[in-house]
């Protein structure tokens, strides 16, 4: 099936210059506030909150950084959650033996370059870029990436994740080490 951007234009939604907006199609600032809710719950350590915004099929992906473009069917990924598995990794982070992240992490995330496919079948591809900010134990990090989002719409927080594939815009992790946080 083709999918189309949607561009939002002075409050109007275009579809190869048709206006597509319903009552029922997201905005771009919905999205993004979305978005937003998400990067705030991920830099104040609220990761069962986080958890709880993704549907009970969803997905949490990270591929290795030399096949950021790779399926997880045959390529292996740094992470690779289903709901259940992402659920036990905040639960695991949260605790004081996930030494990794004990004391936690001071996070700060960037979310730009927002762009929204139009809904096909009741969900909506989002892309957008990040830079992820840490500072543990006299160090600083740095992330760079972009996130490609499979979102329905419904729940709480106006969206739930379905698919969620973090992608690391570095050729390697040498100066950060690892990926001990949630991206």
């Amino acid at each position: 099936m083709a999918h189309f951007i949607i561009h939002v234009w002075y409050g109007m939604t275009l579809r190869d210059g048709k206006n597509l907006m319903t009552a029922d199609t997201p905005t771009r600032s919905q999205i993004e506030d979305f978005l937003y809710r998400e990067a705030a719950l991920l830099d104040t350590w609220k990761l069962m909150e986080w958890a709880d915004l993704f549907t009970e099929d969803g997905e949490y992906l990270i591929p290795s950084t030399d096949l950021p473009d790779g399926d997880p069917a045959n390529t292996l990924f740094l992470v690779y959650d289903d709901r259940h598995r992402l659920t036990e990794r905040a639960k695991r982070l949260l605790k004081k033996s996930a030494h990794s992240e004990f004391p936690h992490s001071r996070l700060r995330r960037i979310i730009g370059n927002v762009m929204a496919e139009a809904p096909n079948n009741g969900v909506i591809r989002v892309t957008c870029s990040f830079a992820v900010f840490r500072s543990r134990l006299q160090r600083a990090d740095i992330y760079p990436g972009h996130s490609l989002y499979d979102l329905v719409v419904g729940g709480p927080a106006g969206f739930r994740i379905r698919r969620k594939r973090a992608v690391l815009d570095s050729d390697d992790l040498r100066d950060q080490g690892k990926v001990s946080i949630i991206l």
